[in-house]
């Protein structure tokens, strides 16, 4: 059994290498010792031979990564491998990416290779991209439905129904107050409503920067964009864009149709997409623009900061993420999110978990700089 130190020595041997094994004092035993390999053929590549070129000896390693190391740490590492010793290439064959452990950067690597992926490898990659959308789906439906369920339900409730529109249940706990023991029964002075009944009572357009920094953000945004369109009470339209404006919204349905339907990489016109935007609200008042971008703009910059101004304006609910991800606030423009800012456009990166939170507010037209800033996100100010 080994101490606390003994284990600590033990770590501090596996971060340091091979050249901290006298300082230390510490002998691996055999499992270390693969460990110690794996690490060495990544992190001591410069000096020794690496992973080598050979597919076979890569998929090893892959597989004892994963079996040596928590998953968090299998990604990092994975992360690694591609930056350091050309590991994206290596994806290109099918017994690569059966090795991989998936998670949203891999998926967001193989959109970026999907043109040059050979067809003995596009079905794999399609699976694996499969498998990371279904797993964060799961994840995040959930609590999407019950937020935007809930939200809708607040904001449409009306005191004043129609005779078609009183929901009876709440109608009835408001006037137990009322109730008459004589009679058994409910005198009812107030009516509780669902408010007019309509196919959708709010719009919702996700305008999707699709170039090569914004990647993990398409990935999210895809997979919210489904769960939003599967709600009736919804009208959802997902837009993407670089240099190029693209409506995938009736591939909502399935969000990895979606995925291979855009294109990471390329330039930015955010000019352009709010253009498109603007042409396909047709109920302002009732519309929710999610613009994700990190706003360095390609296009025309006056004329991207007019057409904002018009959305809110003409009454559109406009906000700006810098990000949709897990990686914090990423670098973006603070010149153009300060303007959007003074346009009274809430400018901050959001994480996935908060997401449905944030459409809820977005849904009750709540103040969103106040709800972002007590969620303790980075809000962008007027200059």
């Amino acid at each position: 059994m080994k101490t606390s130190d003994e284990e600590r020595l033990e770590r501090w041997r596996l971060v340091l290498g091979q050249p901290a094994q006298e300082s230390l004092g510490v002998s691996l035993g055999e499992t270390e010792k693969r460990m110690d390999r794996t690490l060495e053929a990544l992190y001591d590549s410069e000096r020794k031979a690496g992973l080598g070129a050979s597919s076979p000896q890569v998929a090893r390693w892959l597989g004892d990564i994963r079996e040596y190391f928590p998953a968090p740490v299998v990604r990092v590492m994975q992360g690694d491998a591609m930056a350091r010793l050309g590991l994206t290439e290596m994806l290109l064959q099918p017994e690569m990416l059966e090795a991989v452990e998936p998670d949203v950067q891999l998926v967001a690597t193989l959109l970026s290779l999907r043109k040059v992926i050979p067809q003995k490898t596009k079905e794999t990659a399609r699976r694996v991209v499969r498998k990371v959308v279904d797993e964060l789906e799961r994840r995040l439906r959930a609590p999407t439905e019950r937020a935007v369920r809930g939200a809708l339900s607040r904001a449409s409730r009306t005191r004043r129904p129609r005779a078609a529109e009183i929901d009876w249940d709440r109608t009835l706990r408001a006037n137990l107050g009322n109730y008459l023991p004589e009679r058994k029964s409910v005198v009812v002075d107030k009516l509780v409503g669902h408010g007019r009944k309509r196919s959708s009572l709010r719009d919702v357009v996700l305008c999707i920067d699709q170039s090569g920094s914004m990647a993990a953000s398409v990935v999210y945004s895809s997979i919210f964009g489904a769960v939003l369109a599967s709600l009736r009470a919804v009208s959802t339209k997902m837009v993407l864009f670089d240099t190029a404006v693209v409506d995938l919204s009736e591939q909502l349905s399935d969000p990895v149709d979606l995925l291979f339907g855009t294109q990471l990489g390329g330039g930015t016109d955010i000019d352009q997409a709010l253009g498109y935007c603007q042409q396909i609200i047709t109920r302002p008042a009732q519309t929710i623009l999610v613009l994700v971008t990190d706003l360095y703009e390609g296009g025309n910059a006056q004329r991207m900061l007019q057409r904002a101004a018009a959305l809110v304006q003409s009454g559109v609910t406009v906000v700006c993420l810098l990000a949709l991800s897990d990686q914090g606030t990423p670098s973006h423009d603070p010149h153009h999110a300060a303007h959007f800012a003074a346009l009274g456009i809430p400018t901050f990166a959001c994480t996935p978990d908060l997401f449905p939170e944030l459409m809820a507010a977005a849904l009750q037209r709540n103040d969103l700089r106040a709800w972002a800033s007590r969620q303790e996100l980075q809000v962008a100010r007027p200059e």
